[in-house]
């Protein structure tokens, strides 16, 4: 593991557990139910090309601000296509088997594909230099996994960097080997396709989001499923593990973000978050605050251990947010939306700090990742079938990968080696 990356994934700074939050972050006490209305607060997106940003430092405490709701606009609703929830699979899909192997052993379907940076290894923490001594990724094509039926949803390695979980919409999660694309096992129980999953924080459990209105939480090891979480009253799109793992967020077609006990499979709390389908949530690294974004071009701040709605950030053109996730160190968000932009927030102060751009996204809700093992990128898929690697400060293009033949939907970094695992729509 580099120095930089055990930097940015230090222990969290003190006075920030759910019982202690700073001053400037006490939740309001209302909830979303009677949010007021005051005048929008429109933000200018900063280019902001002269300064770096700070990714090492943790969040500090008491540099918050006060929660600011804004009005919510009704745009049309919209979904992964724009149209309906995960691409869902034919009246009679082909059940994939459970033999282990690669291709030859799997029913064919869609692809990932597994890109090694071969300029950096895993334990170095420099990529190659260039002339102008900037630092560049070298990502090669390293496997192709066949096995799903359906297009790839999602993609998730674990965080003890051992396994990769996909999921489809064929209703199905395969579990491979991280190292050498060996394939594991088929996670089978859903009833329609799966739009996300997320691992635990100790690599044993997967949580998985469905069209079927329900979650699933699932062992690893064995593939058994052992909750069942249901409440929601439409497709479930996203879902996330908080850090200590014993609670899970999901944000749903039915507009609402919910809170799950892990032990008992019980819903804790119900958020009316937003007003159009939500399309990703995501907890902060201590499990503080909770993230999600929705196609009515908002994101929001919860609270997590009170459910309040601490800050509602929108950009002042209001495009549909299809994704959100922390950076590593806490201290800012980074959102996809279907404008072919993707932002860096410090989000304390509603303020943008980078825009990325040069991808194709305006119809599908695209994974971006950081990648912090071999230097700090931003990585997406993309509608022209092609992964980006952007430079995080410069913001610029340093690396795009060709192989997949469909919309790139997914892409992961592996935590401790220079890996990005993909999925796409093909098939």
């Amino acid at each position: 593991m580099t120095e930089d990356f055990q930097a940015m994934e230090g222990v969290e700074s003190p006075g920030t557990s759910p019982d202690t939050l700073p001053e400037q972050l006490s939740p309001s006490p209302s909830n979303t139910q009677h949010l007021p209305p005051p005048p929008p607060q429109q933000q200018q997106p900063s280019d902001n090309t002269e300064g770096d940003v700070d990714m090492d430092s943790q969040t500090k405490e008491g540099t918050q601000e006060p929660y600011s709701p804004t009005p919510i606009p009704h745009p049309p609703t919209g979904t992964r296509d724009a149209t309906s929830g995960a691409q869902q699979p034919s009246e009679t899909p082909v059940e994939p088997t459970d033999t282990p192997g690669v291709s030859e052993a799997l029913v064919p379907g869609d692809i990932m594909h597994f890109t090694h940076d071969h300029s950096s290894p895993s334990k170095v923490s420099h990529s190659l230099e260039t002339k102008d001594h900037k630092p560049k990724p070298n990502y090669i094509l390293a496997f192709t996994l066949i096995g799903h039926t359906r297009a790839v949803s999602s993609v998730k390695f674990s965080p003890n960097g051992l396994l990769l979980a996909s999921a489809s919409a064929d209703k199905t999660i395969k579990i491979w080997g991280a190292q050498d694309g060996k394939f594991e096992r088929t996670l089978m129980g859903h009833k329609q396709g799966i739009s996300d999953i997320a691992w635990s924080a100790d690599s044993k459990l997967l949580v998985s989001a469905s069209d079927d209105k329900t979650l699933r939480i699932w062992e690893a090891s064995t593939g058994k499923c052992v909750k069942a979480l249901k409440g929601h009253t439409n497709y479930v799109f996203c879902c996330n593990f908080n850090p200590q793992s014993n609670y899970i967020v999901s944000g749903s077609f039915d507009e609402s973000v919910r809170i799950w006990c892990v032990k008992t499979g019980r819903c804790t709390r119900i958020l009316p978050a937003h007003s159009d389908p939500v399309s990703a949530v995501c907890f902060n690294r201590d499990g503080t605050f909770i993230a999600s974004c929705s196609y009515d071009g908002l994101i929001r701040i919860w609270d997590s251990s009170t459910g309040s709605c601490l800050k509602t950030i929108n950009d002042s053109d209001n495009p549909p947010v299809s994704y959100i996730k922390f950076s590593p160190n806490g201290r800012y968000l980074l959102s996809c939306t279907l404008d072919n932009q993707i932002k860096l927030w410090d989000f304390f102060k509603n303020k943008v700090l980078k825009c990325y751009t040069g991808h194709k996204n305006e119809k599908y809700c695209v994974f971006s990742n950081f990648s912090v093992t071999g230097g700090k990128w931003i990585v997406s898929g993309s509608e022209d079938k092609t992964i980006y690697i952007w430079n995080l400060q410069t913001r610029e293009i340093v690396q795009k990968l060709e192989g997949h033949t469909d919309i790139v939907i997914c892409t992961d970094c592996h935590p401790q080696e220079n890996i990005i695992a993909s999925g796409s729509l093909e098939a």
